[in-house]
């Protein structure tokens, strides 16, 4: 029961913390779009930095499923709807994060932190759109 509760917070602490050291110390925004994106595009000098970041959160990750395993199993879009629906909703994610200028992590936890209303204003339209593809997939479709 504590553990449900802690955990969120320490976790949601840990990434707040992450992206205020990121801002303050690179003068960066831990967008994960931004972040992974431009090392599609490398610019000389801007690598380093954005390969290490990517890098741990891939580690953490790998960390989580090694020490707690019994939490994860396969994604729920492969247990429900194959590979073709995980492929189709990547590039659907992909293609939004372009759309918005920005994905959930950079509008949501860094943009509103500073209050940028074109951030609040992102993270208002990524929650509805959710919700109403959760609504339309469950309940229409």
């Amino acid at each position: 029961m504590i553990s449900s509760i802690i955990f969120p917070l320490l976790g949601g602490a840990l990434i707040g913390l992450s992206a205020s050291i990121l801002l303050l110390a690179n003068g960066r925004v831990a967008g994960i779009s931004g972040v992974v994106g431009s090392l599609l595009a490398p610019v000389r000098g801007d690598v380093a930095w954005r390969v290490l970041f990517f890098g741990g959160l891939l580690s953490g990750g790998l960390l989580l499923a090694w020490l707690r395993p019994v939490s994860f199993g396969p994604p729920a879009s492969l247990s429900t709807g194959g590979v073709g629906l995980l492929v189709a909703a990547g590039l659907l994610v992909g293609f939004g994060s372009r759309l918005g200028n920005g994905c959930t992590s950079g509008h949501g936890v860094c943009g509103i932190s500073r209050g940028s209303a074109r951030s609040i204003a992102a993270t208002l339209t990524f929650m509805a759109t959710g919700a109403l593809t959760v609504f339309l997939a469950r309940h229409i479709f």
